[in-house]
């Protein structure tokens, strides 16, 4: 039916208009939001407290038009609260745990960095889309696997350790006893070296297919004082070496592999006979009536611009997408011989499933 003989409902058109706005308002703070990070804008002023334009200026050392406009910005998208009074503008403490605290739980940094990089991947997805074909991890615009570690970072620290690990069936004991655990897909490392970090008994190895990732996770396993009791390796998630894993990990990268049951069939063969394999992976329901909401909105963007790709880049191709839903992958993970899966948690962002032989 055409627009023309379809009534336009007023209310709706008015309500889309606002959302538009309230879209557009947010791809255009990426930048704005990136730049007062590298500038060091948000933890000067949650360190300082409240500042007009001209004190940032002087304590950022940045020009002081730029920092007024930038500030403006700020609190007209309420990331900042601006008191007329005294000119001064304030970072509260909400705002705070996502822009300026890197050890918060929902610090987003990441997340912005990760929209930079989607941005600039576009021209490579978009001819994809006319030829079927991939774009390859390591070949997409810009840094967008250091973009993606940092996304995912505050999620792994304030949840690996705390209550992922312990919701699997007797791992944490096997883990302060002291177990041989594998990381696949560890990319910059972080996940291996937070756990290497809490169970110094345990030996773990973090495989990844792409070189440059594992150069910076060898760097953060010297940085962080865990060289001894973890390693990194390049290998793919289909023929790693190693035999006899009390634990194998794969933290949101299942879903990217070209060949995931391949992968699973290759994790099944290197488990001890009561090992465990945890696959960390996107929160999804079964259906793309589930998840059309706002979390579902992220990864069906991120899907299409980064997971999908990468997965037809690879051998097989399977495609199975950040929103492939834990009935499509317990399949997967069946496929590749596990009698046993079940969700042992969860969060809002993902989840975490158990795998036995």
């Amino acid at each position: 039916m055409s627009q023309a003989t379809t009534p336009v409902d007023e209310n709706k058109l008015n309500a889309f208009i606002g959302q538009m706005l309230s879209d557009l308002g947010g791809a255009s703070s990426v930048a704005m939001i990136r730049m007062g990070d590298a500038l060091g804008l948000y933890k000067l002023i949650d360190a300082k407290g409240p500042m007009t334009s001209s004190e940032l200026a002087k304590t950022a050392k940045v020009d002081e038009r730029y920092a007024r406009e930038w500030l403006s910005h700020q609190a007209a998208s309420n990331y900042l609260t601006y008191d007329p009074a005294s000119a001064r503008f304030s970072l509260p403490p909400e705002q705070a745990m996502v822009f300026a605290d890197e050890q918060s739980p929902i610090y987003m940094m990441g997340g912005f960095d990760l929209m930079a990089a989607l941005l600039e991947n576009q021209s490579k997805v978009q001819a994809a889309f006319k030829s079927g074909g991939g774009v390859a991890w390591g070949e997409q615009a810009g840094c967008m696997f250091c973009a993606v570690a940092r996304f995912f970072r505050p999620g792994y620290q304030n949840n690996l350790v705390a209550s992922w690990l312990p919701a699997l069936d007797g791992v944490v004991a096997k883990l302060e006893r002291g177990a041989k655990v594998a990381d696949i897909g560890c990319g910059h490392g972080w996940s291996t070296v937070l756990m290497a970090k809490s169970f110094p008994k345990s030996q773990f190895i973090g495989f990844d297919f792409h070189p440059g990732s594992i150069e910076d996770a060898q760097a953060h396993a010297k940085s962080h004082g865990v060289s001894e009791n973890a390693r990194f390796e390049v290998g793919l998630a289909k023929d790693y070496p190693g035999k006899d894993f009390d634990l194998v990990t794969c933290f949101d990268c299942l879903h990217d592999m070209g060949d995931p049951a391949g992968a699973a069939a290759h994790i099944r063969q290197s488990l001890k006979a009561d090992g465990t394999w945890m696959i960390v992976e996107p929160i999804a329901g079964n259906s793309l009536n589930e998840n059309l909401n706002p979390v579902g909105r992220l990864y069906y963007a991120a899907s299409t611009m980064i997971c999908i790709p990468t997965s037809l880049s690879q051998e097989v191709g399977s495609a199975l997408g950040a929103q492939a839903g834990e009935a499509k992958l317990q399949e997967v993970i069946k496929a590749g011989g596990f009698k046993s899966v079940r969700r042992a948690t969860e969060t809002p962002f993902n989840m975490i499933l158990e795998a036995r032989p």
